[in-house]
């Protein structure tokens, strides 16, 4: 039986590890917050004091955590106690020249996977995600496939490349959404008409997203992954939607909202 060492369960990584749960896998549980841990404990999960200690043992090691700062830190945690054999899934977003660091760091015989994902926390709990997954992870696509279906993108790096790609077309879409309402409350058009019409179009997919309920991914993660596609290259529109979701993480009612709560506040309504 493979061990499963599954640290960082937020929004994201709490129902991806419940996807682990029914498969033929030992799962072993770290949150920096151990209250966390309780329902998957419940559920037949082994709960670690550490990260060291979740990973010691385990055949592969999936870490999904908030930005680079969460994940160089348990790096330092979890490095030195990887074993030999081991895989180790980085599924966070944090980019390309975090997962190069990391790979500076690995031991010999281990080897490091990034494999973020596509989707929220509603694919997540319905095991529906898309996993975008760079280097050499065909060992892991059997653990991965639990999480939804897995694009293989190439190299090591490829696969946060990609999610940042995805990322930033999502957000900013979003926030181009949100002005183009805001230009159709400045002509007096009421919204249903405007979000309607909208939908119809080459934006249809944005739409929906600005509108959504149900599913998360707050203001100020959006803040991290468009300042890490700006920094890796020169996009001024998306400079511009950094400004929108910079203003919206400022408010503490929406820094840990979903994105779709940063639309009024770019359309110019009072925040909640």
């Amino acid at each position: 039986m493979e061990k499963i060492a599954f640290l960082g369960l937020g929004h994201m990584g709490e129902p991806m590890a419940r996807q682990l749960l029914t498969s033929p896998y030992e799962l072993i549980v770290w949150n920096r917050t151990a209250a966390k841990a309780d329902a998957l404990v419940e559920a037949g999960a082994t709960r670690a004091a550490s990260p060291a200690e979740a990973v010691r043992d385990a055949d592969v090691v999936i870490t999904m955590l908030a930005d680079p700062a969460a994940v160089r830190e348990l790096a330092d945690a979890v490095v030195p106690a990887l074993r030999p054999g081991a895989y180790w899934v980085e599924m966070s977003t944090v980019g390309p020249d975090v997962v190069a660091e990391l790979a500076a760091l690995v031991p010999a015989g281990v080897t490091l996977v990034d494999a973020p994902v596509m989707g929220s926390t509603d694919k997540a709990a319905a095991g529906q995600l898309g996993i975008l997954a760079g280097g050499e992870a065909a060992r892991v696509e059997h653990v991965l496939a639990r999480f939804g279906p897995v694009t293989r993108t190439g190299a090591l790096g490829s696969g946060a490349a990609l999610k940042l790609v995805v990322n930033t077309a999502v957000l900013g879409g979003v926030a181009l959404v949100a002005e183009a309402m805001k230009l159709a409350d400045a002509f007096g058009l009421t919204e249903d008409t405007a979000r309607d019409a909208l939908a119809k179009g080459p934006l249809g997919g944005a739409v929906a997203r600005a509108f959504a309920d149900g599913v998360h991914f707050g203001s100020d993660l959006a803040v991290k992954d468009v300042a890490l596609a700006t920094d890796s290259a020169e996009l001024p529109m998306m400079e511009a939607a950094l400004a929108h979701y910079e203003a919206a993480a400022a408010i503490p009612s929406l820094a840990h909202e979903d994105v779709a709560r940063a639309v009024p506040h770019i359309r110019g309504h009072r925040a909640p």
